[in-house]
């Protein structure tokens, strides 16, 4: 499980092209698709406060998680699925 509450073997990119955020200290390889150095939700949790998941952060579903959504997802759909992230890190405390 990732600090943000995503699990990297769930990916399709996992194993091929993407190790996960821990192995690449926050530098998955969607992060060069979208022109970030580093994925924003694990520099803030991981480096800046040193959390070990966002489950422990009295911001939790922050900004930084509706950032970057999948384009062929609805509105509703990214709801939900941020809601669910959001109660497996509440869960995690």
């Amino acid at each position: 499980m990732n600090v943000c509450g995503h699990s990297c073997t769930d990916c399709d990119h996992h194993g091929n092209e993407c190790r996960g955020c821990r192995p690449t200290a926050g530098k998955p390889f969607w992060t060069t698709l979208m022109g970030a150095d580093a994925c924003p939700i694990y520099a803030c949790c991981a480096v800046d406060r040193n959390l070990p998941h966002c489950g422990k952060c009295p911001e939790l579903m922050c900004e930084r998680f509706h950032r970057f959504r999948d384009p062929s997802m609805t509105d509703e759909q990214v709801a939900e699925s941020l809601a669910g992230v959001g109660r497996t890190l509440r869960a995690m405390r």
